[in-house]
């Protein structure tokens, strides 16, 4: 056998044994006449001794070994007599009696520590190297066992694991699909699932009653920090039920991770309207570890002969609390050229300063006077030594400025530290939104998503403007400012969905080339169904206080959607490009 035990498994206890142990050499010092290894594998790091005295050749031989080199080594556990106390196997030594090396290794390109000097791109090059990192071993264990727990939760909760296929038909609506030609059908194309969608509602149709599935999805987008081309949703689907039950059930499901993985208890699931969130935050996914909520002041900001406030949709601003002494005039220069960049988008930023003395400084003192400003604090809540932060312009724009500015300010004064945990469903969405340059319709979610019950009436026989206050009984989960997962109750009726259809631009033949599949289930009995999906690389990352998604993800792709270590995307050869019929420029 290659080996009797693991590298992190041998205490104390295990004084007088004789073991075999095999894995990586992660380091070697020499010392005399004595030679030190420390050998690793996925479980821990156990320290090798090699004594001249009792054996020249075999101290001789391990002096050869080089790092990352895989050996076996057997041996005898003894009491260390210097400890490692940092190190789960620091009150114990092997000292080796036999050696054998199973594989050299090259030098490798970057140091297999926990804090490496591999930059992201050789990393990803070696990607098998940079998984024999702590750091990134322990995030892919610790998706395995979130997954785990994740099938245990819906397994115990009546769920059936339902695979869907993987090559099913292009839609229109959502983020650009992945395309696979067709060989036996030639000029014809699948498309990647952007999600199980549709599948999942005529598992419903089919009586399944509860499915979910830990499945990859596929949308060919602009990658982010929390984005790839290729990713895994926890995707569930519930028939005969509210949008009570729902929630009901999948704050249960995150519960359980939580309490399970993370030993923490969530508390309370608050909820709020999508109106009210980017009121009062500026956003959908607002983080509500901390306050700081907008403040609109329109009512005194106008008429004072402030040009910028005069033609301005909104005037709202933020207070930051015990920041007045702190923020320098040079500090407020840098966060205002801050919030300029064409990332944030601001022309400026407007700042009121409570001092501790009760005296008011502020960059617009002369269109307003000591009171009113007073007046501005008063509706801000401000009080000694607290600090307004002020944005204006079109209401939408400033809003997501102002949640950007927020963010950063809470970034800055240390209130979104990891470990916290604060989620929130925010609830009630929009239906539809209108796009005035398409002249058409776009779904908030996605088309199959219903009105709520008290709008499906409306919804059928309403006109344009109707259409624009229609509600969807849709509801996202955010925990910490970030959208873990999202879902709605569905449309269940043919009559319902063709409606939905129309108004987002699809002709009657359109809606059927591309869904009458569905549409025509929905003519056989469907029930009233709903449902989620989170994000599963997301939830891993934010559940560690990652910002970032790729080290969750054993093989991602980097920020141009390749994949550096195997080199893909790549051209296919000529052969396989007559195949499928498939011509590509400057290749005949």
């Amino acid at each position: 056998m290659y080996r009797t035990n693991t590298c992190g498994e041998l205490r104390l206890g295990n004084a007088g044994m004789e073991v075999t142990l095999s894995g990586w050499v992660q380091a070697s010092r020499d010392l005399g006449g004595m030679t030190f290894i420390d050998l690793r594998d996925r479980y821990g790091i156990t320290q090798l001794v090699f004594n001249m005295e009792d054996d020249a050749a075999l101290c001789q031989q391990a002096r050869k070994l080089g790092r990352e080199f895989v050996i076996q080594a057997t041996g005898t556990v003894r009491e260390r007599t210097s400890k490692n106390p940092n190190r789960p196997t620091g009150d114990i030594e092997i000292v080796v009696t036999a050696l054998k090396t199973l594989n050299a290794s090259k030098v490798p390109p970057f140091t297999i520590e926990d804090e490496t000097d591999g930059g992201d791109e050789l990393r990803m090059k070696y990607r098998y190297l940079d998984i024999r990192r702590n750091p990134v071993q322990e995030k892919l264990i610790f998706r395995a066992r979130v997954a785990l727990e994740t099938r245990k939760y819906l397994s115990g909760a009546g769920f059936i694991e339902v695979e869907t296929p993987n090559l099913i038909k292009s839609t229109p609506e959502g983020a650009r699909d992945f395309v696979v030609p067709s060989r036996v059908n030639q000029g014809q194309f699948y498309a990647l699932p952007q999600s199980p969608q549709t599948f999942k509602q005529i598992l419903m149709v089919a009586g399944m009653d509860r499915y979910f599935q830990i499945v990859k999805c596929f949308r060919d987008e602009d990658l982010r920090a929390d984005r790839q081309p290729e990713f895994t949703q926890i995707d569930c689907e519930m028939a005969f039920v509210t949008r009570e039950d729902i929630l009901q059930t999948f704050e249960g499901l995150t519960r359980h991770l939580f309490q399970t993985v993370l030993n923490v208890d969530l508390g309370e699931f608050p909820r709020m309207s999508y109106d009210e969130a980017m009121t009062r935050y500026g956003s959908d996914k607002p983080d509500v570890r901390f306050g700081m909520e907008f403040v609109e002041f329109n009512d005194l900001a106008k008429g004072h002969g402030f040009q910028v406030f005069d033609d301005a949709e909104l005037i709202v601003g933020i207070c930051v609390p015990g920041q007045a002494e702190t923020y320098s005039n040079k500090m407020l220069n840098d966060l205002t050229e801050w919030v300029k960049r064409p990332q944030i988008g601001a022309k400026g930023l407007v700042n009121i300063k409570l001092q501790a003395d009760g005296s008011i400084k502020s960059s617009i003192s002369k269109y307003y006077t000591d009171e009113q400003l007073k007046a501005w604090a008063e509706k801000a809540g401000a009080g000694a030594n607290d600090m307004i932060l002020i944005l204006s312009g079109e209401t939408d724009k400033v809003r997501k400025q102002l949640n950007e500015l927020r963010l950063e300010m809470g970034t800055r004064l240390g209130m979104r530290a990891p470990g916290t945990f604060k989620p929130l469903w925010v609830v009630d969405f929009a239906l539809l939104e209108w796009d005035e340059e398409a002249n058409r319709f776009h779904a908030m979610h996605h088309p199959f998503t219903s009105p709520k019950a008290s709008d499906i009436d409306r919804m059928l026989d309403g006109d344009h403007e109707t259409m624009k206050s229609l509600r969807a009984d849709a509801y996202d989960l955010v925990i910490n400012g970030v959208e873990i997962g999202g879902g709605s109750i569905r449309i269940h009726d043919r009559a319902l969905q063709e409606k939905n259809f129309k108004l987002l631009g699809f002709t009657p033949e359109q809606a059927e080339n591309q869904f009458g599949f569905l549409m025509g289930a929905f003519e056989y009995g469907a029930p009233p169904h709903g449902g989620i999906a989170f994000g599963f690389d997301r939830l891993c990352a934010m559940m560690k206080g990652e910002t970032s998604i790729r080290d969750f993800i054993a093989f991602p792709k980097n920020n141009q959607c390749r994949d550096v270590m195997i080199d893909a995307p790549s051209s296919i050869d000529d052969a396989q490009l007559k195949e499928l019929a498939l011509k590509v420029e400057g290749r005949k």
